[in-house]
C-alpha cells in the first residue's frame, strides 16, 4: 500500500509541474489566461475552407500534368 500512496504522491507532484511548465510557457507566448492550457494553433470549431485563385489551380494542375507526363514517358522507356 505504501509503493500506491507514493505513486499518487508523486503523480501530483508531477501534475503540479507540468501545469508551472505550461503557465510558464503561456507567459513566454504571451497570452494572460492560462487555465485550460491549449496550444497556439488549437482552433474551436469547424474549420473554414480555403479557396485558391483561378492561377494557382492552374499553377498546380500544370504541375502535376507535368509530373505525370514524366512517369509516363518513363514507363514508355522500360520496354522489354
Amino acid at each position: 500500500m505504501d509503493i500506491l500512496a507514493a505513486l499518487r504522491q508523486e503523480e501530483t507532484q508531477l501534475q503540479r509541474q507540468l501545469s508551472g511548465i505550461q503557465s510558464a510557457i503561456a507567459a513566454l507566448d504571451g497570452r494572460t489566461n492560462t487555465r485550460g492550457f491549449r496550444p497556439k494553433a488549437y482552433r474551436p470549431g469547424p474549420r473554414q475552407k480555403r479557396t485558391l485563385s483561378a492561377a494557382a489551380r492552374a499553377k498546380i494542375s500544370q504541375a502535376a500534368k507535368a509530373r505525370w507526363a514524366k512517369v509516363r514517358a518513363e514507363k514508355g522507356k522500360k520496354v522489354k
